[in-house]
């Protein structure tokens, strides 16, 4: 195939550039793939494959709220598509334990619980752990690396894959219609901490065969050469531990099997007790060590409470929190309402990456941590932390092996898919048969040939305490306006059968800046607004609250450019 330069790359295909309309029937013989989620943002990643009839989905997982989604716990991907065909999913694939892959499981299954689960033994530890939680017990299938597993007309084979967290696996789909490979999520350090490398013998011998569909991991497409080791972090780790005056706070993913591993070597190393910190952090690090994942010499992890008695350059502590969340353990000790109070001389090791949309969130935490007195040590200081995700130069690599038919990049906001893509391009894929999706773009696989064939509906569904899917954009939008503008209360005494004020407007306030001449021209608007609404016939009490609400918002809007929430309450006179 002719190579293409980065100045003449020919336009590959995009879901972007057309508006699409709702797929026809699926062509006999044919797949389709629906990725759900991941495409455009990263987490929430889910596709469905359809193939005769039937279902599989690969992941199901969780987006986490940036600071536009106040009160929102976590957003799940739109099950909608496949609502009424619950029946039709033969199973659920996990290729990993991280969140972003998992966390939506327990809710497809309280749609339909009898849906196996087919992952690795690390993978369904942590699942069935949380499914627990929601008091729903799984059907499993625990599949290695190497297997071969048969569901419905899905021939499954799984692939060793490296990432940040142990057992993670590549699966390759086999259909009549050809073959898939997802990479989940993977990277190709030579040297892991658990000796577990990505099995390109495999890649290249799936690639022999013919790979038709290549959905690769985009995340790091935008970072030129090759990934850091893991073992490259272990100096200033050990520095941290070294050199740290008193207690140590550790910071990360309590799904990070790997970088709590360092952290525990080094605590051991310079005779520091450790605790765990938080109910995920315990629950995942007691799968981990049961299942020999996780290497705890005897006695250097105590309770907690163990802590209070011991001197502080003895103590590590680490915990959950590193993306800034509010309720996570060190953002809760940075706002000072947390049982463990950070203080002068503390060190803190914020020990992951930064997601993309939680650096405000992020550094707000660091400010806090600063001012407490503690020392911060972060990526953006030390060399504390590598990314679980393939860069560049690997990538390029793969495609070379591989020698895809149709490649569809994954897992990554807009940016990382069009870098991704553009590798692909470079390496000789044919433009045509480079596919930048969106969430819900469905994509047929025909002869060989991969097509965009339509859209499916795949918004953002928000989990809202014990509520999901009920919180809306407008809800969202109407918080974000709490939050900005504060609230006005008109109190209205209307007279309905003349749409007239009975008595001058009461106006109450929260969070809203005024003074006593403020709303001196809002009655007057009223006044307007509600002649024109009796001109028009409008009697309902409920209708009169709206006249006025939009009259007030809209004078305060043009008057003082703010946007309060405004609520009347009016009363018949």
């Amino acid at each position: 195939m002719r190579r293409h330069s980065t100045w003449e790359l020919e336009p590959v295909q995009s879901a972007h550039s057309r508006e699409l309309a709702p797929p026809p029937a699926l062509a006999r013989g044919a797949l389709r793939i629906t990725p759900l989620g991941g495409l455009g943002e990263i987490g929430r990643n889910m596709t469905v494959f359809e193939y005769d009839g039937q279902l599989l989905v690969v992941d199901c997982g969780v987006l986490f709220p940036e600071e536009s989604q106040p009160g929102i716990d976590v957003i799940l991907p739109d099950f909608t598509s496949i609502r009424d065909r619950l029946d039709d999913i033969v199973a659920i694939v996990l290729t990993h334990g991280h969140e972003d892959h998992i966390g939506g499981v327990p809710y497809l299954l309280k749609e339909r619980a009898d849906i196996p689960v087919i992952g690795s033994e690390l993978t369904l530890a942590f699942i069935e752990a949380k499914l627990k939680e929601h008091r729903i017990t799984p059907v499993t299938v625990h599949v290695e690396a190497g297997d071969r597993h048969l569901t419905g007309g899905f021939d499954l084979e799984f692939v060793a894959v490296n990432h940040s967290i142990p057992d993670g696996l590549a699966v390759a789909i086999r259909t009549g219609a050809g073959m898939v490979l997802n990479t989940g999520d993977f990277k190709m350090d030579q040297f892991p901490l658990d000796d577990r490398i990505t099995d390109l013998r495999a890649f290249a011998r799936l690639g022999e065969e013919g790979v038709d569909v290549f959905m690769v991991d985009s995340t790091n497409a935008e970072v030129p050469g090759f990934t850091t080791s893991e073992r490259e972090l272990a100096p200033a780790i050990d520095h941290v531990f070294a050199t740290a005056p008193r207690r140590i706070i550790v910071s990360s993913f309590a799904s990070h099997v790997h970088r709590i591993q360092q952290v525990l070597d080094a605590a051991h190393a310079n005779g520091r007790k450790v605790a765990f910190v938080g109910r995920s952090m315990v629950r995942n690090m007691g799968i981990a060590r049961d299942l020999g994942y996780l290497k705890i010499p005897r006695g250097l992890v105590v309770d907690v409470k163990k802590l209070e008695t011991m001197p502080d350059d003895k103590i590590t502590l680490v915990c959950t929190g590193s993306q800034g969340e509010p309720m996570a353990a060190i953002s809760r000790m940075a706002n000072g309402n947390h049982q463990i109070k950070i203080g002068e001389g503390d060190t803190v090791l914020l020990a992951s990456s930064l997601i993309p949309g939680n650096e405000n969130a992020i550094y707000g935490v660091i400010n806090k941590l600063t001012d407490l007195g503690a020392k911060v040590v972060h990526k953006g200081n030390a060399k504390v932390h590598v990314s679980g995700h393939a860069s560049e130069g690997e990538l390029v690599y793969c495609y070379n092996l591989i020698k895809p038919g149709n490649v569809l990049p994954i897992h990554g906001e807009s940016k990382h898919l069009h870098a991704n893509a553009e590798i692909a391009v470079r390496t000789g894929v044919d433009p045509e048969r480079v596919i930048i999706g969106r969430d819900g773009v469905t994509i047929d696989l025909i002869d060989g040939r991969a097509t965009i064939s339509g859209q499916v509906q795949a918004g953002m569904v928000y989990v809202d305490g014990q509520t999901v899917g009920r919180a809306t954009e407008d809800t969202l939008k109407e918080r974000r306006l709490l939050r900005e503008g504060g609230v006005v209360t008109v109190l209205a005494l209307v007279d309905p059968a003349t749409n007239v004020l009975a008595e001058p407007l009461e106006f109450l306030t929260r969070g809203f800046v005024h003074d006593d001449r403020t709303f001196d021209g809002a009655a007057a608007e009223v006044t307007k607004a509600l002649e024109r609404s009796a001109q028009q016939g409008v009697t309902d009490l409920d209708a009169i609250e709206e006249v006025i609400a939009s009259a007030v918002g809209r004078y305060i809007q043009r008057a003082y450019r703010r946007e309060p929430v405004v609520i009347a309450v009016v009363v018949d006179a």
